[in-house]
Parts: C-alpha cells; structure tokens; sequence
C-alpha cells in the first residue's frame, strides 16, 4: 500500500468519469457559461481500467465512481464490469442523483457495483428544486428504491446543507435512518469553483455543529460509532433506537486532512491530488501513447508522493480551485 511523504496511507481512488450533470445545484453549477471537456478528451472505459490495473497493483482496493453524474455515460455498465474484472479490486461504489438509477440499478449490481451514495439535500420537493435546480423528488426516491432493491448496499444519502434553503429540514433527513438501516451524512459547503459559486458557498455556509444541535434538539442525543475508520471522513453517530446511521462530513470546520487516505483521477486523465488544491498530474498521455502499466504506476506513484499535507482553505485559498463537477466528489 503506497504511503505518501506525510506518512498516510493512500489506497482509495475515486474516478470522474464526466463533467456531465442533468442538475444544477446552486453551490455546484451556474446556469450559464459552463465548459465542459471535449468527448475525445474524456478517458474510455479501457483507459479507466488500464489505471485501475495500475493503482490495484500500486495497492489500492478501493474505487469509487463520480461525475458530475456518472449515469450519463452511456457505457457506465462497460466501465463497472471493466473495473470489477481486474484482479484485486476491493469495493467498487458510485455518487450519483439517483435520477437515472430505475433502469440502470439491477444492470450496475450484476456488473459488480458494490453500492451507491445518492445526493439528496431535502425532502421538500420545492425547496429541492431550489437547491438542486431540475431534481424531482419522486425521481429520486425511485432511484433510491431500485438501488436498495438491487442489493447496492448500505444505501449512503448525501446532503449538503445550505443556509436559508435546507438548513431546517436536516431534521427530517436524520429522521429517515430510525426506520431504515440507510447511511444520511451532512457535508459542509465547499467554496469550489470562484466567482459565484465560491462566493454562494462562503455566505450560506452552515456548520456541523449547528447542523447537530439542531438534530439532537429535536430527535435526542446522538451516540458516536465505536467502529470508525480513522480515514473515513465521516463523523459516524447513531439516534436512539435507529437502525441507520448519522454522519457528518465537516472539511471546513474539521478538516480531516490529517487520515486522508483519497486520490481522484479526473475524467480527463489527471490525477488531482487534493479536491481543495488545484495541483495534478497528467496521466492521459501515458494511456494514450502506449499503456504501459509501469508507466502508468508511476505516474500514480507520484502524485501520491506530491499529495498536500492540507487543503488550500486552511491558507484562505479558495476563489481559483475548480468546480466539483470537473473534480469528482
């Protein structure tokens, strides 16, 4: 298992496979002026492989799809089945909004997808449709459905919280894991992406800790998880009686820079080698001009030996690092 100069061991690679997204959330994507990256400059389903041969035999054994939304890739099938068919890989799990998931769900679990985590910001289908612009509730509960009945387990819902939009309604979500043995973890607002994304993210900004309180005001206290992984980036706690579970995913008010165990490769081809820094590493041009696996090892090798003690947030750099939907999440 590679580890990097600070000492951390790095095994979990999460793949973009698209820029692509069907929503527009307001702290992700504005409505105008998007680039997205040419088709020809997008990895192929063979190249993703190629990189997951790679990082398998540099160590790694856990892999995890992400766009933008990777369920706009017409050959997402092709890239699970690819990925599952490499000796060594661990866990293979996805993000997505779950919008397309009712015809794709039973295909990706006989592909060999392990489970998914589905953005979900509330339960209130107006407001949902405020903070993820063209989202329907009913589409993605569906979604939820037939990956529970596909096997793709836990189930892992994503909420990030926004001030004045979904900031009250996170008790409702909490309230979904008493009944149901599903995973609702709450994610801080990043400031990704400059201009008006970033500035967006800074003012509606809510923390953790409020987020919390208001849970344990309403629905009693939470208990933390005796069986935590120091690398998880969720803070795991359980409601009284509930067979789910209540996660916080805190980067700007407790960053946990410190266990990051985290590569990302880009759905063009570079290996990022922080969400919150902008450094990468190229690696298309070695898939590109003959596939060596050494070659490609070693590229991988050495982002990991260049990945950042910290994130840029921590020195008060924000305004340049780019848009979750061209990083993978």
């Amino acid at each position: 298992m590679p580890l990097d100069r600070f000492h951390r061991e790095i095994n979990y690679l999460r793949i973009s496979i698209t820029d692509r997204c069907n929503l527009r959330c307001t702290y992700c994507m504005p409505l105008d002026g998007l680039r997205f990256a040419p088709t020809e400059e997008m990895l192929s389903a063979r190249e993703i492989a190629l990189v997951v041969r790679a990082a398998v035999d540099a160590g790694f054994r856990r892999f995890r799809l992400t766009g933008g939304e990777p369920t706009l890739r017409r050959d997402l099938v092709e890239i699970v089945r690819e990925i599952k068919s490499v000796p060594g890989v661990g866990e293979l799990a996805m993000t997505t909004n779950a919008l397309l998931l009712p015809g794709l769900a039973p295909e990706l679990a006989a592909a060999g997808l392990d489970r998914v985590n589905i953005h979900l910001d509330t339960l209130d289908e107006a407001r949902l449709r405020q903070v993820m612009r063209f989202s329907d509730l009913n589409k993605v509960w569906a979604g939820i459905m037939a990956a529970e009945a596909a096997g793709l387990l836990p189930i892992k819902l994503n909420s990030v919280i926004v001030r004045g939009m979904n900031d009250e309604d996170v008790v409702e979500l909490a309230r979904l894991t008493i009944e149901r043995a599903w995973h609702l973890r709450f994610i801080e607002l990043m400031p990704l992406g400059g201009g008006e994304c970033a500035r967006y993210s800074r003012d509606k900004y809510v923390s953790n800790g409020v987020t919390r309180a208001r849970i344990e005001a309403a629905l009693g206290p939470l208990t933390a998880l005796s069986n935590q992984h120091p690398s998880d980036e969720s803070r795991n706690f359980r409601l009284p009686a509930a067979r789910g579970v209540v996660g916080f995913i805190s980067p700007v008010s407790e960053p946990f820079c410190g266990t990051c165990n985290r590569m990302r490769l880009t759905a063009t081809g570079k290996f990022h080698l922080c969400l919150l820094n902008d450094d990468e590493l190229d690696v298309r041009r070695c898939l590109r001009e003959d596939g060596d696996l050494g070659r490609i090892r070693a590229v991988l090798l050495a982002a990991v030996g260049q990945k950042p003690s910290g994130h840029a947030l921590a020195r008060g750099v924000s305004s340049e690092i780019q848009s979750m939907y061209h990083l993978g999440g």
